[in-house]
């Protein structure tokens, strides 16, 4: 079941040119995996139990989030936006296809699974681990107490790619009291809390800095910077900060 959003207008963020080292010509990226669940789904939990266990996979940088559109079925998430939903029908839309569901597991940008089918989500993630991305972007980031600088090295030349700043919460657990799932408190992990579009890149070589306070909410103690084709597309590089979404 699936209903249309409207989407979010970017929020741009000035980004200022800085020299950087050139973007390696090919490296091994981490693989990133997004689940979109939803505490009013039936079939969840058993993606959001398989999730903390990908989660702590080293090289998997691994984030949840909740969508609103089962709301209506008795139980409001209380970790749900329809932020999360617009970018699951965004990755929709980027692929050509109509296929919003949850749980959703979507791999490095692209291809998606159902999220607790465990051998086809680590099957799809072997396959991930395989590949060798030759226009894989390095970037760095640091951060005080104030400020978020994420430091973008020149790249191949792209028409457009989106930095995305994904705050998130480590652990939360909720008891469910109606709904499909009422009676069962899950556990969540990596859930993002807030997303913020940061820039636009163009391969340029480029410096953000974005207000901390702004961009982290003060539940959030980790955040991912994404850097993907258009606004959701296949992930060209990302890297982390705070809390480690590993932990």
């Amino acid at each position: 079941m699936t209903c249309l959003l409207t989407r979010r207008n970017a929020l741009a963020l000035g980004a200022a040119a800085v020299l950087a080292r050139p973007a390696l010509a090919a490296v091994k990226r981490p693989v990133i995996v997004e689940l979109f669940t939803s505490q009013g789904c039936s079939s969840c939990p058993p993606a959001d139990a398989y999730f903390k266990a990908l989660k702590d996979q080293p090289d998997v940088v691994a984030l949840s989030y909740h969508v609103d559109y089962w709301d209506y079925l008795g139980w409001r998430d209380t970790l749900g936006s329809p932020e999360c939903s617009q970018r699951q029908y965004d990755y929709a839309k980027s692929r050509g296809d109509k296929n919003v569901y949850t749980p959703q597991t979507i791999i490095n940008g692209g291809g998606h699974f159902v999220g607790s089918q465990r051998a086809r989500v680590s099957s799809g993630i072997d396959v991930a681990r395989s590949e060798t991305e030759t226009n894989w972007v390095d970037m760095e980031m640091t951060h005080n107490n104030t400020d978020i600088s994420i430091s973008i090295p020149t790249g191949k030349p792209i028409s457009e790619a989106t930095l995305w700043l994904m705050a998130f919460t480590p652990h939360v657990s909720t008891e469910i009291k109606k709904g499909e799932n009422a009676g069962h408190t899950v556990d969540y992990f990596n859930v993002v809390r807030k997303m913020v579009p940061a820039g636009m890149w163009h391969g340029e070589a480029a410096k953000i800095v974005l207000p901390k306070g702004s961009v982290v909410p003060e539940s959030c103690k980790g955040w991912v910077a994404l850097l993907q084709e258009g606004t959701v597309g296949r992930v060209i590089g990302a890297v982390t900060g705070g809390a480690s979404p590993n932990a």
